[in-house]
């Protein structure tokens, strides 16, 4: 974890920390996976949404899913391997990005704490990170569903 502003809230990156520890168990995710958290600033934020997302705007967390392929391996060029040894092979998952200055800006508007709100900023990149996402409201139930059940399940309630 980086926090790139010098701005972050006291005890932030500890509690980000921690609750990623606590989803990661949650979802049962292997323990030798590993990802990358930074905390930028809205200038940060939206020089990535834009190279990554093609959105001209600052957002509030970025999350890059990293998937191995063969390439990132020396193995024979006609050599195929299976997407579970590939992915045990590179413990590497994403990164997220989490802009300081929207989770302060939402956390008022939403009327809730900053833990809260980052805490639902690094478990939102997380699974996405993860394969969640909310493109329909299936896949927007099944996310925010979970979502809710990790933050109140490490006690991060509204």
């Amino acid at each position: 974890m980086i926090d790139e502003t010098g701005k972050l809230p006291s005890g932030i990156m500890e509690q980000s920390q921690k609750l990623l520890d606590f989803a990661a168990d949650y979802i049962k995710l292997p323990e030798s996976k590993e990802m990358a958290v930074t905390f930028v600033d809205n200038k940060r934020s939206h020089e990535l949404n834009l190279e990554y997302r093609e959105t001209d705007r600052p957002t509030d967390v970025i999350s890059l899913e990293y998937k191995p392929d063969n390439e990132e391996f020396f193995f024979d060029e006609d050599m195929e391997l299976p997407e579970e040894l590939l992915e045990e092979m590179d413990p590497f998952i994403g990164e997220l990005f989490i802009s300081i200055e929207k989770a302060a800006e939402q956390a008022q508007d939403y009327g809730h704490s900053i833990e809260r709100e980052y805490g639902w900023l690094v478990v939102h990149g997380f699974l996405h990170i993860n394969g969640y996402d909310h493109y329909t409201p299936e896949e927007e139930a099944e996310m925010f569903g979970l979502q809710e059940e990790i933050l109140t399940a490490y006690g991060l309630t509204r």
